[in-house]
Protein backbone atom coordinates (compact mmCIF):
# COMPACT_ATOMS: atom_id res chain seq x y z
CA UNK A 1 0.00 0.00 0.00
CA UNK A 2 0.93 3.55 -1.16
CA UNK A 3 -0.30 6.32 1.12
CA UNK A 4 -3.02 4.12 2.71
CA UNK A 5 -4.27 2.76 -0.99
CA UNK A 6 -3.83 0.38 -2.78
CA UNK A 7 -1.56 0.88 -6.57
CA UNK A 8 -3.83 -0.63 -9.44
CA UNK A 9 -2.28 -1.90 -12.45
CA UNK A 10 -4.48 -2.74 -15.94
CA UNK A 11 -3.71 -5.87 -16.80
CA UNK A 12 -6.18 -6.99 -19.71
CA UNK A 13 -7.41 -4.97 -22.73
CA UNK A 14 -10.74 -5.87 -24.60
CA UNK A 15 -12.22 -3.98 -27.25
CA UNK A 16 -14.71 -4.47 -29.83
CA UNK A 17 -14.41 -2.02 -32.50
CA UNK A 18 -15.21 -0.78 -36.75
CA UNK A 19 -11.07 -0.84 -36.82
CA UNK A 20 -10.92 -4.60 -35.26
CA UNK A 21 -11.87 -7.11 -32.73
CA UNK A 22 -9.53 -7.72 -29.96
CA UNK A 23 -6.44 -5.41 -29.27
CA UNK A 24 -4.07 -6.34 -31.69
CA UNK A 25 -6.36 -5.67 -34.85
CA UNK A 26 -7.69 -2.25 -32.88
CA UNK A 27 -4.10 -0.70 -32.22
CA UNK A 28 -2.76 -2.15 -36.07
CA UNK A 29 -5.54 -0.67 -38.03
CA UNK A 30 -4.78 2.37 -35.80
CA UNK A 31 -1.21 2.37 -36.93
CA UNK A 32 -2.01 1.74 -39.99
CA UNK A 33 -4.23 5.27 -40.23
CA UNK A 34 -7.39 2.89 -41.18
CA UNK A 35 -11.08 4.44 -41.22
CA UNK A 36 -13.85 2.23 -40.17
CA UNK A 37 -15.91 5.14 -40.88
CA UNK A 38 -18.62 4.44 -44.29
CA UNK A 39 -22.38 5.41 -45.26
CA UNK A 40 -24.78 3.83 -42.51
CA UNK A 41 -26.18 0.35 -44.65
CA UNK A 42 -27.99 -1.18 -41.31
CA UNK A 43 -31.11 0.56 -42.11
CA UNK A 44 -32.56 3.09 -44.60
CA UNK A 45 -31.36 6.77 -44.01
CA UNK A 46 -33.38 8.40 -46.72
CA UNK A 47 -34.03 11.69 -45.24
CA UNK A 48 -31.44 11.48 -42.67
CA UNK A 49 -29.24 14.82 -42.76
CA UNK A 50 -26.47 12.69 -41.53
CA UNK A 51 -25.60 9.11 -43.46
CA UNK A 52 -22.08 8.21 -42.09
CA UNK A 53 -21.75 5.89 -39.09
CA UNK A 54 -18.86 3.52 -37.84
CA UNK A 55 -20.53 0.37 -37.59
CA UNK A 56 -18.91 -3.67 -37.16
CA UNK A 57 -19.63 -6.03 -39.75
CA UNK A 58 -17.84 -8.83 -38.48
CA UNK A 59 -19.03 -9.18 -34.79
CA UNK A 60 -20.42 -12.91 -34.40
CA UNK A 61 -21.89 -13.43 -31.00
CA UNK A 62 -21.11 -17.17 -31.41
CA UNK A 63 -17.30 -16.42 -30.88
CA UNK A 64 -18.00 -15.24 -27.53
CA UNK A 65 -21.28 -16.19 -26.05
CA UNK A 66 -23.06 -19.91 -26.23
CA UNK A 67 -26.11 -20.36 -28.27
CA UNK A 68 -28.39 -20.39 -25.09
CA UNK A 69 -26.36 -16.98 -24.04
CA UNK A 70 -27.05 -15.36 -27.16
CA UNK A 71 -30.30 -16.55 -27.44
CA UNK A 72 -31.22 -14.39 -24.33
CA UNK A 73 -28.84 -11.44 -24.64
CA UNK A 74 -29.00 -8.31 -27.12
CA UNK A 75 -26.29 -7.16 -29.50
CA UNK A 76 -25.88 -4.65 -26.54
CA UNK A 77 -24.86 -6.64 -24.00
CA UNK A 78 -23.19 -9.21 -26.81
CA UNK A 79 -20.82 -6.52 -27.01
CA UNK A 80 -20.26 -6.07 -23.44
CA UNK A 81 -19.30 -9.70 -22.89
CA UNK A 82 -16.98 -10.30 -25.57
CA UNK A 83 -14.94 -7.20 -24.55
CA UNK A 84 -14.83 -9.06 -21.09
CA UNK A 85 -14.10 -12.16 -21.80
CA UNK A 86 -11.14 -10.51 -24.44
CA UNK A 87 -9.77 -8.50 -21.36
CA UNK A 88 -10.15 -11.66 -18.67
CA UNK A 89 -8.17 -13.86 -21.18
CA UNK A 90 -5.99 -11.05 -22.13
CA UNK A 91 -5.09 -10.20 -18.40
CA UNK A 92 -5.10 -14.38 -17.95
CA UNK A 93 -7.02 -14.36 -15.22
CA UNK A 94 -7.96 -17.53 -13.69
CA UNK A 95 -10.94 -19.20 -14.28
CA UNK A 96 -11.90 -19.66 -10.49
CA UNK A 97 -10.32 -17.21 -9.04
CA UNK A 98 -11.52 -14.47 -5.82
CA UNK A 99 -15.02 -14.21 -8.21
CA UNK A 100 -16.52 -12.26 -4.75
CA UNK A 101 -13.30 -9.64 -4.85
CA UNK A 102 -14.32 -8.76 -8.77
CA UNK A 103 -16.35 -5.99 -9.43
CA UNK A 104 -17.98 -5.15 -13.10
CA UNK A 105 -18.43 -1.37 -13.88
CA UNK A 106 -19.54 -0.76 -17.47
CA UNK A 107 -20.56 2.93 -18.89
CA UNK A 108 -23.37 3.11 -21.63
CA UNK A 109 -25.02 6.27 -23.22
CA UNK A 110 -28.41 4.49 -24.46
CA UNK A 111 -28.04 1.02 -22.93
CA UNK A 112 -30.08 -1.25 -24.93
CA UNK A 113 -32.24 1.50 -26.71
CA UNK A 114 -31.96 0.24 -30.08
CA UNK A 115 -32.95 -3.32 -29.43
CA UNK A 116 -36.44 -1.41 -27.77
CA UNK A 117 -36.74 0.32 -30.68
CA UNK A 118 -36.48 -2.55 -33.13
CA UNK A 119 -39.27 -4.21 -31.02
CA UNK A 120 -41.16 -1.10 -30.83
CA UNK A 121 -41.36 -1.93 -34.31
CA UNK A 122 -42.45 -5.16 -34.13
CA UNK A 123 -45.26 -4.60 -31.32
CA UNK A 124 -46.57 -1.71 -34.07
CA UNK A 125 -46.80 -4.75 -36.34
CA UNK A 126 -48.20 -7.48 -34.52
CA UNK A 127 -48.91 -6.59 -31.32
CA UNK A 128 -47.61 -7.52 -27.83
CA UNK A 129 -47.66 -11.27 -28.65
CA UNK A 130 -44.80 -10.59 -30.77
CA UNK A 131 -42.68 -8.98 -29.09
CA UNK A 132 -39.98 -11.18 -27.22
CA UNK A 133 -39.56 -11.80 -23.56
CA UNK A 134 -35.71 -10.75 -23.73
CA UNK A 135 -36.99 -7.10 -24.45
CA UNK A 136 -37.83 -6.27 -20.21
CA UNK A 137 -34.54 -7.09 -19.30
CA UNK A 138 -32.72 -5.59 -22.21
CA UNK A 139 -33.16 -1.91 -22.45
CA UNK A 140 -31.88 -1.01 -18.96
CA UNK A 141 -27.94 -0.20 -18.69
CA UNK A 142 -27.57 -2.30 -16.00
CA UNK A 143 -28.09 -5.52 -18.22
CA UNK A 144 -24.41 -5.48 -19.60
CA UNK A 145 -22.48 -5.32 -16.37
CA UNK A 146 -25.74 -7.94 -15.14
CA UNK A 147 -24.77 -10.20 -18.15
CA UNK A 148 -20.89 -10.07 -17.59
CA UNK A 149 -21.33 -10.71 -14.32
CA UNK A 150 -23.80 -13.88 -14.85
CA UNK A 151 -21.19 -14.85 -17.87
CA UNK A 152 -17.98 -15.62 -16.06
CA UNK A 153 -19.40 -15.90 -12.14
CA UNK A 154 -18.48 -12.72 -10.69
CA UNK A 155 -20.16 -12.28 -7.50
CA UNK A 156 -18.52 -8.59 -6.45
CA UNK A 157 -20.12 -5.46 -6.76
CA UNK A 158 -21.55 -4.63 -10.41
CA UNK A 159 -22.47 -0.66 -11.18
CA UNK A 160 -23.63 1.01 -14.75
CA UNK A 161 -23.42 4.44 -15.02
CA UNK A 162 -25.17 6.56 -17.77
CA UNK A 163 -22.83 9.33 -17.72
CA UNK A 164 -23.17 9.86 -21.65
CA UNK A 165 -19.97 9.74 -23.72
CA UNK A 166 -18.10 9.92 -20.50
CA UNK A 167 -19.89 6.99 -19.12
CA UNK A 168 -16.68 4.24 -19.99
CA UNK A 169 -13.89 6.85 -18.38
CA UNK A 170 -16.23 7.49 -15.78
CA UNK A 171 -16.73 3.18 -15.15
CA UNK A 172 -12.86 3.05 -15.29
CA UNK A 173 -12.52 5.84 -12.95
CA UNK A 174 -14.99 4.37 -10.31
CA UNK A 175 -13.53 1.06 -10.52
CA UNK A 176 -9.96 2.43 -9.77
CA UNK A 177 -11.58 4.04 -6.43
CA UNK A 178 -12.82 1.01 -5.42
CA UNK A 179 -10.22 -0.92 -5.76
CA UNK A 180 -7.70 1.82 -4.50
CA UNK A 181 -9.94 2.23 -1.26
CA UNK A 182 -9.59 -1.56 -0.61
CA UNK A 183 -13.19 -2.18 -1.42
CA UNK A 184 -12.71 -5.20 -4.30
CA UNK A 185 -8.98 -6.46 -5.15
CA UNK A 186 -10.05 -6.39 -9.15
CA UNK A 187 -12.67 -5.14 -11.79
CA UNK A 188 -13.47 -5.34 -15.23
CA UNK A 189 -14.43 -1.73 -16.79
CA UNK A 190 -15.16 -0.04 -19.56
CA UNK A 191 -18.12 1.29 -21.67
CA UNK A 192 -20.11 -0.23 -24.39
CA UNK A 193 -22.87 1.19 -26.81
CA UNK A 194 -24.74 -0.39 -29.58
CA UNK A 195 -26.89 2.69 -30.84
CA UNK A 196 -27.45 2.01 -34.87
CA UNK A 197 -30.72 1.88 -34.92
CA UNK A 198 -32.94 4.39 -37.08
CA UNK A 199 -34.90 6.10 -33.83
CA UNK A 200 -32.08 6.41 -31.90
CA UNK A 201 -29.51 7.45 -34.68
CA UNK A 202 -32.24 9.60 -35.91
CA UNK A 203 -32.69 11.56 -32.75
CA UNK A 204 -29.13 12.89 -33.23
CA UNK A 205 -29.57 13.87 -36.81
CA UNK A 206 -32.36 15.56 -35.37
CA UNK A 207 -30.05 17.84 -33.14
CA UNK A 208 -27.48 18.39 -35.94
CA UNK A 209 -24.51 16.62 -33.48
CA UNK A 210 -23.41 14.80 -36.63
CA UNK A 211 -21.52 15.50 -39.69
CA UNK A 212 -23.03 16.19 -42.47
CA UNK A 213 -20.47 15.34 -44.83
CA UNK A 214 -22.15 11.66 -46.58
CA UNK A 215 -20.60 12.19 -50.06
CA UNK A 216 -17.17 11.93 -48.39
CA UNK A 217 -17.71 9.83 -45.39
CA UNK A 218 -13.85 8.30 -45.24
CA UNK A 219 -12.84 12.27 -43.92
CA UNK A 220 -16.02 13.20 -41.99
CA UNK A 221 -15.10 12.49 -38.59
CA UNK A 222 -12.19 15.57 -38.13
CA UNK A 223 -10.62 15.81 -34.48
CA UNK A 224 -9.65 19.48 -34.23
CA UNK A 225 -9.62 20.09 -37.98
CA UNK A 226 -10.33 23.79 -38.96
CA UNK A 227 -13.45 22.04 -41.18
CA UNK A 228 -15.32 19.58 -38.77
CA UNK A 229 -18.97 19.43 -38.73
CA UNK A 230 -19.71 17.01 -36.16
CA UNK A 231 -18.98 13.51 -34.95
CA UNK A 232 -19.65 10.30 -36.30
CA UNK A 233 -21.85 7.61 -34.73
CA UNK A 234 -20.39 4.38 -33.97
CA UNK A 235 -20.93 1.13 -32.18
CA UNK A 236 -18.59 -1.07 -29.86
CA UNK A 237 -17.18 -1.83 -26.25
CA UNK A 238 -14.39 -1.81 -24.48
CA UNK A 239 -13.13 -3.40 -21.13
CA UNK A 240 -10.25 -3.46 -18.96
CA UNK A 241 -9.26 -5.65 -16.02
CA UNK A 242 -7.64 -3.93 -13.06
CA UNK A 243 -6.53 -5.39 -10.54
CA UNK A 244 -3.91 -4.46 -7.61
CA UNK A 245 -0.55 -3.95 -8.19
CA UNK A 246 0.55 -6.85 -6.01
CA UNK A 247 -2.19 -9.26 -7.04
CA UNK A 248 -0.80 -8.54 -10.79
CA UNK A 249 3.17 -9.20 -9.46
CA UNK A 250 2.56 -12.13 -7.59
CA UNK A 251 0.57 -13.83 -10.20
CA UNK A 252 3.24 -13.08 -13.10
CA UNK A 253 1.07 -10.93 -14.82
CA UNK A 254 1.70 -7.86 -17.76
CA UNK A 255 1.63 -4.82 -16.66
CA UNK A 256 -0.06 -2.34 -19.04
CA UNK A 257 0.27 0.69 -16.76
CA UNK A 258 -1.16 2.13 -13.77
CA UNK A 259 -4.64 3.86 -13.18
CA UNK A 260 -3.23 6.84 -10.42
CA UNK A 261 -5.46 9.47 -10.77
CA UNK A 262 -9.37 9.92 -11.52
CA UNK A 263 -11.44 13.60 -12.51
CA UNK A 264 -14.55 14.24 -12.86
CA UNK A 265 -16.78 17.15 -12.59
CA UNK A 266 -20.03 18.69 -14.61
CA UNK A 267 -20.34 21.86 -16.79
CA UNK A 268 -23.83 22.68 -15.63
CA UNK A 269 -24.11 24.63 -18.31
CA UNK A 270 -26.42 23.28 -21.24
CA UNK A 271 -27.47 19.60 -21.98
CA UNK A 272 -26.11 19.41 -25.61
CA UNK A 273 -23.17 22.06 -25.21
CA UNK A 274 -20.22 22.42 -23.50
CA UNK A 275 -19.47 25.66 -21.35
CA UNK A 276 -17.92 27.44 -23.91
CA UNK A 277 -14.50 29.03 -21.94
CA UNK A 278 -13.83 24.72 -21.10
CA UNK A 279 -12.79 25.60 -17.33
CA UNK A 280 -14.69 22.97 -15.68
CA UNK A 281 -13.42 20.51 -18.24
CA UNK A 282 -9.86 21.78 -16.90
CA UNK A 283 -11.27 21.52 -13.44
CA UNK A 284 -11.64 17.19 -14.40
CA UNK A 285 -8.11 17.50 -15.44
CA UNK A 286 -6.87 19.22 -12.73
CA UNK A 287 -8.30 16.57 -10.33
CA UNK A 288 -6.68 13.60 -12.28
CA UNK A 289 -3.48 15.05 -11.97
CA UNK A 290 -3.92 15.83 -8.05
CA UNK A 291 -5.03 12.82 -7.29
CA UNK A 292 -2.24 11.15 -9.24
CA UNK A 293 0.48 13.37 -7.71
CA UNK A 294 1.35 14.30 -10.96
CA UNK A 295 1.82 18.65 -12.28
CA UNK A 296 1.23 19.24 -15.55
CA UNK A 297 4.86 19.64 -17.17
CA UNK A 298 5.37 15.87 -16.14
CA UNK A 299 2.73 14.80 -18.88
CA UNK A 300 3.98 13.21 -21.96
CA UNK A 301 1.28 13.01 -23.79
CA UNK A 302 -2.77 13.63 -24.04
CA UNK A 303 -5.67 11.09 -25.66
CA UNK A 304 -8.06 13.62 -26.48
CA UNK A 305 -12.00 13.19 -26.50
CA UNK A 306 -11.44 14.94 -30.03
CA UNK A 307 -15.34 14.56 -31.47
CA UNK A 308 -15.37 16.64 -34.58
CA UNK A 309 -18.13 18.65 -32.91
CA UNK A 310 -17.24 22.55 -33.19
CA UNK A 311 -18.29 23.47 -29.81
CA UNK A 312 -17.02 20.23 -28.24
CA UNK A 313 -13.77 20.53 -29.84
CA UNK A 314 -13.08 24.23 -29.27
CA UNK A 315 -13.93 23.70 -25.44
CA UNK A 316 -11.75 20.34 -25.30
CA UNK A 317 -8.81 23.11 -26.83
CA UNK A 318 -9.07 25.50 -24.18
CA UNK A 319 -9.36 23.07 -21.21
CA UNK A 320 -6.12 21.62 -22.55
CA UNK A 321 -4.29 25.19 -23.04
CA UNK A 322 -5.45 26.33 -19.21
CA UNK A 323 -4.29 23.01 -17.77
CA UNK A 324 -0.81 23.02 -19.50
CA UNK A 325 -0.11 26.19 -20.38
CA UNK A 326 3.57 27.10 -20.88
CA UNK A 327 4.18 23.04 -21.13
CA UNK A 328 3.01 22.38 -24.64
CA UNK A 329 1.39 18.42 -24.75
CA UNK A 330 1.34 16.80 -27.72
CA UNK A 331 -2.28 15.54 -28.45
CA UNK A 332 -4.03 12.63 -30.19
CA UNK A 333 -7.47 11.62 -30.91
CA UNK A 334 -8.65 8.77 -32.80
CA UNK A 335 -12.23 9.28 -33.37
CA UNK A 336 -11.55 10.29 -37.12
CA UNK A 337 -10.88 6.54 -37.61
CA UNK A 338 -13.09 4.52 -35.60
CA UNK A 339 -16.02 7.00 -35.43
CA UNK A 340 -17.30 8.02 -31.81
CA UNK A 341 -19.02 5.06 -29.71
CA UNK A 342 -20.46 7.39 -27.19
CA UNK A 343 -20.44 5.70 -23.77
CA UNK A 344 -17.00 3.03 -25.17
CA UNK A 345 -15.38 5.82 -26.86
CA UNK A 346 -13.60 6.54 -23.16
CA UNK A 347 -12.38 2.74 -22.61
CA UNK A 348 -11.21 2.41 -26.34
CA UNK A 349 -9.13 5.72 -25.86
CA UNK A 350 -8.17 4.27 -22.64
CA UNK A 351 -6.90 1.36 -24.23
CA UNK A 352 -5.10 3.06 -26.92
CA UNK A 353 -2.69 5.18 -24.23
CA UNK A 354 -1.91 1.87 -22.57
CA UNK A 355 -0.97 0.14 -26.18
CA UNK A 356 0.83 3.71 -26.67
CA UNK A 357 3.39 3.02 -23.29
CA UNK A 358 3.78 -0.80 -24.87
CA UNK A 359 4.58 0.43 -28.46
CA UNK A 360 5.96 3.45 -27.93
CA UNK A 361 4.55 5.18 -30.64
CA UNK A 362 1.59 8.16 -30.81
CA UNK A 363 -0.72 7.66 -33.46
CA UNK A 364 -1.23 10.25 -35.88
CA UNK A 365 -5.03 12.19 -35.75
CA UNK A 366 -6.35 11.00 -38.74
CA UNK A 367 -8.54 14.04 -40.65
CA UNK A 368 -6.90 16.24 -38.69
CA UNK A 369 -5.97 18.58 -42.09
CA UNK A 370 -6.27 22.35 -41.23
CA UNK A 371 -5.41 23.70 -38.14
CA UNK A 372 -8.19 25.78 -36.08
CA UNK A 373 -7.03 28.97 -34.46
CA UNK A 374 -9.71 28.18 -31.76
CA UNK A 375 -8.15 25.37 -31.28
CA UNK A 376 -4.30 26.11 -30.25
CA UNK A 377 -2.70 22.78 -29.10
CA UNK A 378 -0.53 20.51 -30.52
CA UNK A 379 -2.65 17.94 -32.27
CA UNK A 380 -0.32 15.09 -33.44
CA UNK A 381 0.31 15.30 -37.71
CA UNK A 382 2.11 12.32 -38.07
CA UNK A 383 3.19 9.29 -36.10
CA UNK A 384 5.07 10.08 -33.16
CA UNK A 385 8.10 8.17 -31.71
CA UNK A 386 7.44 8.43 -28.27
CA UNK A 387 8.47 6.64 -24.89
CA UNK A 388 5.90 8.32 -22.23
CA UNK A 389 5.45 7.76 -18.74
CA UNK A 390 2.43 9.35 -18.07
CA UNK A 391 -0.47 9.52 -20.49
CA UNK A 392 -4.18 11.71 -19.79
CA UNK A 393 -6.69 10.73 -21.41
CA UNK A 394 -9.40 13.04 -21.32
CA UNK A 395 -13.33 12.44 -22.11
CA UNK A 396 -16.26 14.68 -22.13
CA UNK A 397 -20.40 13.87 -22.80
CA UNK A 398 -23.90 15.74 -23.04
CA UNK A 399 -25.10 17.02 -20.17
CA UNK A 400 -21.83 18.61 -19.73
CA UNK A 401 -19.86 15.53 -18.03
CA UNK A 402 -16.37 15.69 -18.10
CA UNK A 403 -14.00 13.00 -16.80
CA UNK A 404 -10.13 12.20 -16.72
CA UNK A 405 -8.11 9.30 -16.12
CA UNK A 406 -4.25 9.02 -15.53
CA UNK A 407 -2.35 6.33 -16.73
CA UNK A 408 1.30 6.04 -15.47
CA UNK A 409 4.03 3.72 -17.24
CA UNK A 410 4.63 0.62 -14.89
CA UNK A 411 8.65 -0.24 -15.30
Amino acid sequence: MIGGSYRVAVTGIGVVTPLGIGKDAFWTNVIAERIAVDRLDRFDTTGYRSQCAAQIDDFHPGDFLSERRQRWTDRFSQFAVAAARLAIEDAGYPAHGENAEVGVYLGSALGGLAYADAQHDVFRERGLEGVKPLLAISVFGGASTCNVSIEFGLTGPTVANGNSCASGAVAIGDAFRAIARGDIRAALAGGVEAPLSPLIFGAFTVIRAMSARNADPEHASRPFDRDRDGFVMAEGSGVLFLERLDDALARGAHVYGEIVGYGLTNDAHHMSAPRPDGSINAAAMRRALREAGIEPADVDLINAHGSGTPLGDRGEALAIGAVFAGHPVPVTASKGQHGHALGASGAWEAALSLLTFAHQIVPKTVNHVEDDPDCAIAVTRAPLALAPQVILSNSAGFGGINAALVFRRYE
